[in-house]
């Protein structure tokens, strides 16, 4: 049976529509645009811990829409290596811990950064945006694992392609992971075409952002991946991606395999090394790198240090640098949002395929048990290492 305030929403909804079909400059009292915003569901955690220790879902009322805020659907968020970080409490930043603003007696924080949303309804200042825009989080720590919420414009990025050129999915895995390949593959090297750049975990999602925005740029690329028992079918996968050689971690740190890699580039050099592991897996891709090359370290999937022989840095002038995009993007909004478009050009048009996903479904007729169920499935799958697959919560 549909509840009363269902029904009224749905009414509400259609009647707002007409006006506004009808009457473009017309605006809407609080009393009507209130019915949109009912409650939101979200997955929330009282402290941190070990993410299926401690989240658990938290259904809250949401505040009046005002003059300058905006209500928005969630329509995908992924899971990514930062928001579990998050939760654990190892990541440099935290999200905020609310109690009123979530109606919530104990404090608890939103997880989820990246997200995709759909516009419900714009307070009477809000220009910017209308209903049925779609939009990503323009910032980190917005808590996107949720189903609905109120925002401001400052929040969001828009979606400039419709649902049928662009998914949901898809915006909602933008911002983050092509965004580090790109910035990556510019800022360290002034690589030309031709140019040869290594790194490791080339299966992740930056990884394989890498590999086709180097292919489009003319760049090549040798990419390192653990061994597997369906090694050539993912050797074959990222050959399809634009990746110029893959090969695995047994076979680049052998030594008589250097003198393939001396084969493969001719009279090219190996000028960027990107590094997602650390441990023995980066030791060996600086060994591969040219004289006065540079290093990149973004993330640390080994949990163990970066180790470069000191004869690297003596005689070769490796450079090591690290690198984190949300620091950047805190003193780049524009730029960030100027390459957020072009990477959403790149996937409308087909250049940019998106990571592998594993899509956790939340459906509007679902229980609360079976909506945390669902959702702590999916982290259970990211934790226990879904090889190349990123895991994205999404509403139907």
């Amino acid at each position: 049976m549909v509840s009363h305030r269902a029904f009224t929403s749905a009414a509400a909804r259609l009647y707002t529509r007409s006006l506004r079909a009808n009457h473009p400059s017309l605006r809407f009292p609080i009393s009507i645009r209130r019915e949109f915003s009912a409650e939101a569901k979200a997955i929330v955690f009282e402290a941190n811990g070990k993410p299926l220790d401690v989240l658990k879902l938290h259904t809250f009322p949401l505040p009046d829409l005002t003059d300058d805020t905006i209500l928005v659907k969630f329509l995908a968020s992924p899971i990514n290596p930062a928001d579990i970080n998050q939760v654990e409490g190892v990541y440099p930043t935290k999200p905020p811990f609310l109690t009123d603003a979530v109606s919530s007696k104990t404090p608890v924080a939103i997880g989820g950064n990246e997200g995709a949303v759909e516009i419900l309804d714009v307070g009477k200042s809000v220009t910017q945006f209308k209903p049925g825009d779609r939009a990503i989080m323009r910032h980190t720590l917005f808590g996107t694992w949720r189903t609905h919420a109120i925002a401001k414009v400052s929040d969001l990025t828009k979606i400039p392609f419709s649902s049928s050129e662009i998914t949901a999915v898809q915006a909602a895995t933008a911002s983050v992971n092509p965004t580090t390949a790109y910035r990556m593959l510019k800022e360290f090297v002034d690589m030309k075409d031709g140019d040869w750049f290594i790194q490791t975990a080339a299966n992740s999602g930056v990884g394989r952002a890498a590999i086709q925005l180097g292919r489009l740029w003319g760049l090549k690329s040798i990419n390192v991946v653990r061994d597997r028992e369906d090694i050539d079918d993912l050797k074959r996968d990222l050959e399809s991606l634009g990746a110029t050689k893959v090969v695995t971690d047994d076979e680049i740190k052998d030594k008589g395999f250097r003198s393939a890699i001396k084969e493969w580039i001719g009279d090219k050099e190996i000028k960027l090394g990107l590094n997602c592991t650390g441990g023995e897996s980066t030791t060996n891709i600086a060994r591969q790198l040219s004289t006065g090359a540079h290093l990149v370290t973004y993330g640390g999937m080994a949990r163990k240090p970066v180790t470069v022989p000191v004869s690297l840095f003596i005689f070769k002038d490796i450079h090591l640098h690290g690198y984190w995009l949300t620091r950047w993007s805190d003193s780049h909004p524009a730029e960030k949002e100027a390459i957020v478009n072009e990477i959403f050009g790149l996937l409308k048009a087909g250049e940019l395929k998106d990571v592998p996903v594993d899509e956790a479904l939340w459906t509007a007729d679902m229980h609360d048990q079976e909506r945390l169920d669902v959702f702590k499935h999916a982290v259970a799958t990211y934790i226990n290492g879904a090889r190349g697959r990123k895991q994205v919560l999404v509403h139907k």
